[in-house]
């Protein structure tokens, strides 16, 4: 039995395992593009246990018998300009241990996740997903998520007379 509830600083080992992994899982897929850092574990794991007093944001984890098997995080946003949209909750990490993979643990956390943010009253939920990561794609498909943006990266030397 998987239970998604919200995530406490008692998770942080947890998180910032999950986090550091999913770091990772960018990096090694495009390392000129995701970031990465001697000790992510403490750090994402230090970043995400922060988030946890913020009323505009939600940690939560998936836990099978007492195991944090998963996490995502989200949060609610405003309309932006930048982005041309209206004001949104936004899924930031959806992340599952690899041995939980495919037993509905991440349409769970996600699950999840869009409630908090209708329960806000938005009428939106945005997340970006990496390129080539089909299964999590299927799976934000198969719960109505629709394409919208294709990212795009050019990678330029800097300009020396700009210092």
């Amino acid at each position: 039995m998987v239970r998604v509830r919200p995530a406490t600083a008692a998770d942080r080992p947890a998180l910032g395992r999950y986090g550091a992994a999913l770091m990772r899982q960018h990096h090694a897929a495009d390392p000129r593009r995701f970031l990465t850092t001697d000790n992510p574990e403490a750090g994402y794991g230090g970043f995400l246990v922060s988030q946890l007093t913020d009323e505009e944001t939600r940690v939560l984890v998936a836990e099978r018998d007492g195991v944090v098997i998963g996490y995502l995080y989200a949060s609610l946003e405003g309309t932006s300009w930048r982005d041309l949209r209206g004001p949104c909750g936004f899924v930031h990490d959806v992340y599952v241990d690899e041995a939980a993979r495919g037993q509905g643990v991440g349409r769970r956390l996600v699950e999840a996740a869009v409630e908090w943010i209708r329960g806000h009253g938005m009428t939106e939920v945005v997340l970006w997903s990496k390129s080539g990561n089909a299964p999590a794609q299927r799976l934000f498909a198969a719960l109505g998520f629709r394409p919208t943006l294709l990212e795009m990266t050019l990678d330029v030397e800097p300009d020396e007379t700009a210092r």
